[in-house]
């Protein structure tokens, strides 16, 4: 699976379909200020300029947008996805039909800003976590129906993708556990599930402090366990427990402040809900030329 091409299968994600919800909820019964405006045979070009600096993401998803607002505007791409940007550069250039160009313009500019946010901040914890076998991962924290975009993003910015949604793999946290009754009786339903229902799908587990760790490691039947707030103290401790025996995820308020040094500890991942919850957009423009 190449990174720089949304796997529409894998994160049950639509892009044509979201497109079109997309360009119908911004122009409504018209573009009334183009067709006001601009006569419909004027042409116009546009490139897409770069005012921060920062990890490039949307290209791709910017093409669709153009080509189905308008099959008949032309794009040359300079920089593609995953590519580091500075203030100056220029991405692309679109031309043709004015009035589809006001069209594509503030869709095309609120993904790839987005996007490119996400894919910014992810590198930088990347670049954090350089030197260690740790990696950064996202989370479901994501806005609703842009998952796909979101996650792809993190792809961009060099991370990798935790579970997609709630079809893909089992996580069992402090609510389930607390509503099944107990760390065992969580782990043993979780497994007979999946084999009442011949699901093959992962088992993580989230361990709220040592003595949760202690509990899982004497059952076992699971893949991952989440270390949730835990101090680098404990997980160390943690680590030395588990002793390899699972995979581990680091996770709860970790930034950039602090990942190396969870990085360090020896995790084999951490997760950043930060990555798709609290990003700001990077600063793009299209402009007329």
């Amino acid at each position: 699976m190449s990174k720089k091409t949304l796997p529409e299968r894998l994160y049950n994600f639509n892009i044509q379909q979201f497109i079109k919800q997309a360009l119908a909820e911004d122009m409504g019964d018209g573009d009334h200020t183009s067709l006001a405006c601009i006569p419909s045979t004027a042409k116009g070009k546009a490139h897409l300029l770069v005012k921060e600096n920062g990890v490039l993401a949307g290209v791709e998803l910017a093409v669709k947008i153009i080509e189905q607002v308008d099959k008949s505007l032309k794009v040359k791409v300079f920089i593609t996805d995953g590519k580091t940007i500075k203030v100056g550069d220029i991405v692309l250039t679109v031309e043709g039909k004015a009035q589809s160009i006001l069209l594509a313009e503030r869709l095309l500019l609120n993904c790839m800003q987005r996007m490119s946010g996400i894919a910014t901040h992810t590198n930088q914890l990347v670049q954090l976590c350089k030197g260690t076998n740790t990696k950064v991962i996202d989370t479901r924290k994501t806005t609703p129906n842009i998952r796909g975009l979101e996650k792809w993003a993190v792809l961009l910015g060099g991370g990798a993708n935790h579970r997609i949604g709630l079809y893909d793999m089992i996580l069992i946290k402090d609510n389930h556990i607390d509503y099944a009754g107990g760390i065992p009786q969580a782990i043993y339903a979780a497994n007979n599930y999946l084999t009442a229902n011949k699901k093959k799908l992962k088992i993580e587990i989230e361990a709220r402090n040592l003595d949760e760790v202690k509990q899982i490691l004497a059952i076992g039947k699971v893949n991952r366990i989440m270390l949730d707030n835990f101090s680098l103290s404990d997980i160390k401790k943690a680590l030395k427990l588990i002793n390899g025996e699972f995979e581990t995820e680091a996770s709860g308020g970790i930034t950039e402040k602090s990942i190396r040094s969870y990085a360090l500890c020896g995790v084999d991942f951490i997760s950043v809900g930060a990555l798709t919850h609290s990003i700001k957009s990077l600063d793009l423009s299209l402009k007329a030329i």
